[in-house]
């Protein structure tokens, strides 16, 4: 078995989180929107300065912000890629 702990996770230079379908839904909203919290582990990539969070519709289906998080996407400068 290999485990990652949360502060190695957190070392590197760009994080990908990937869900997809609705049974995510909860763990994604919980994650990109809800506090920082050791009950969500997911949480702490709110605290990296770059990750890239991709789901689908059914995955972002709980996220309060969804359209404000697309607006930003659509509007980024070309410059930052991803």
């Amino acid at each position: 078995m290999i485990t990652q702990g949360i502060g190695t996770i957190l070392e590197a230079r760009h994080l990908v989180l990937l869900a997809t379908g609705e049974n995510k839904a909860d763990a994604v909203a919980r994650a990109v929107e809800g506090p920082v919290a050791s009950v969500v582990p997911a949480s702490a990539l709110q605290l990296h300065p770059h990750a890239t969070v991709v789901v689908d519709e059914a995955a972002a289906s709980k996220l309060k912000l969804a359209d404000y998080f697309r607006a930003t996407y659509a509007a980024k400068p070309a410059w930052q890629g991803l």
